[in-house]
């Protein structure tokens, strides 16, 4: 009789045996995948953008199908280690799912809701994130590529009367949360918070009307943050930041405008491209016009804008220091890109160091957000009641107003003017009965 024992062990070797050649076999493929271990889903009003954490840089191809429609990406070499999204009330996108093929691509299907206009394209590592892959994804509203299309800016018909248009831009969104304070805030979160609070405010306000460039956690590029103000034909853009710095125990509101040095950097692009050249800059054409009048336009547009935007920016600093510390106490200038539509005057606003772990307590209360917004607001109303663009109701009422004299009490100007001491108070955010000398009522109309 044999006994079985040596052939049992010789059959488990052999099975040991083939397993590591397997493993060795198999290894360099493994080795040499890419690990894509997040994706990332945001989704704004006018497009769905996926980011694709990946572990190195990645080779990658797209393609649609009809009928259901869906975008297919393969991800060469690549293997994913986390799990996709779910999907909820997107307007493009009805579920993500993915499959590893045999040949070691990595497939992620979109099931979409309508036929979309897909861009992607690669990043780099940076301070806050490794290599990414990046798709958009465009209705067929949208332009194919997601290219931002400038609006011509409209002349405003001054027989009319209409609203002061305060576009409201809140920094930064999506995969881009801006700076990060110590306790984990996120810039992107509270300065939407406040842009927001400003917005409620600017509404409430007779003869303003606001518009935010975001609504949303999603990202937008600086120029569409531009071209969207000069779509609505904006009179003012405000964008609000927080800062941020090395050193913990810098801290203080700032606003900036536009320095010279980007006001001709811009000024130069603007004339060499041929979208910008078609466009209207203060409701004139430059693409008639010879280089030289062209030039000489747009400085005469930017001046204006440039003025109007130190006056704003001046205001609404003032404002600032009334809530708190202001890091520099004078309107300070940059080449900041949002600042650079020559045709809108534009300031940019940072309302705090979120790097200052006590600023950046106070940016997460609501109570100071509103506190920020309330004096932003307070530096927009004392500009624009001073300096109300043609054909708006702001400038119709400036012509119906009183300067308060020695003596004057608000019954009396009420009496005066045969109106309502209920609608004097509301025309001009008065609570109470204290009025000071030389303080400048509006009047509104019966």
């Amino acid at each position: 009789m044999t006994s079985s024992g040596p052939v049992i062990e010789a059959t488990q070797n052999m099975k040991k045996l083939t397993a590591i050649l397997l493993m060795l076999v198999c290894w360099p493929l493994l080795a040499g995948q890419t690990v894509v271990d997040n994706l990332r889903l945001w989704a704004a009003p006018d497009h769905t953008r996926l980011v694709f954490d990946t572990s190195g840089p990645v080779q990658h191809k797209l393609f649609t199908l009809k009928q259901p429609d869906r975008l297919v990406i393969d991800i060469n070499s690549a293997r994913l280690t986390g799990t996709m999204p779910v999907v909820n009330d997107n307007p493009l996108i009805k579920r993500v799912r993915s499959a590893q093929r045999k040949d070691g691509t990595l497939r992620v299907v979109l099931d979409l809701h309508n036929p979309t206009h897909p861009k992607s394209f690669v990043l780099r590592p940076n301070s806050k994130y490794g290599h990414r892959l990046v798709v958009d994804l465009f209705g067929e509203d949208e332009p194919a590529g997601g290219k931002t299309v400038q609006k011509p800016v409209k002349q405003v018909q001054t027989d009319g009367m209409r609203d002061v248009v305060i576009a409201i831009d809140a920094g930064h969104g999506g995969e881009d949360p801006g700076a990060v304070g110590r306790r984990g805030t996120y810039e992107k979160n509270v300065v939407l918070s406040i842009a927001r609070k400003l917005a409620a405010l600017v509404q409430k306000e007779r003869g303003m009307k606001a518009v935010l460039t975001r609504d949303g956690d999603y990202y937008l590029p600086l120029r569409k943050r531009m071209d969207l103000a000069r779509s609505h034909r904006a009179d003012l853009f405000i964008s609000i930041h927080a800062d941020s710095f090395r050193d913990s125990r810098a801290r203080g509101s700032s606003v900036y405008i536009l320095s010279k040095r980007g006001a001709s950097s811009e000024a130069a692009r603007w004339l060499a491209e041929s979208e910008n050249s078609a466009d209207l800059i203060g409701g004139v054409k430059l693409e008639d016009k010879d280089d030289v009048l062209a030039s000489v336009l747009l400085d005469l547009s930017q001046t204006g804008t440039g003025q109007a935007s130190h006056e704003v920016a001046s205001k609404v600093l003032t404002q600032l220091k009334r809530v708190g510390r202001t890091h520099k106490s004078s309107v300070q200038h940059a080449g900041f890109a949002v600042l650079k539509s020559p045709d809108v005057p534009s300031i940019l606003v940072e309302t705090a160091f979120i790097s200052n772990p006590d600023e950046e307590r106070k940016l997460v209360s609501s109570a100071h957000q509103q506190k920020m917004a309330s004096a932003i607001m307070s530096g927009l109303r004392s500009y624009f009641r001073n300096s109300p663009p043609p054909g708006t109701l702001l400038a119709q009422l400036k012509s119906r107003q009183h300067t308060i004299a020695r003596g004057d009490t608000l019954g009396a100007i009420a009496n005066r003017y045969n109106i309502s001491l209920a609608s004097l108070k509301s025309a001009n955010g008065i609570s109470g009965d204290v009025i000071r000398v030389g303080q400048v009522l509006v009047i509104p109309e019966t």
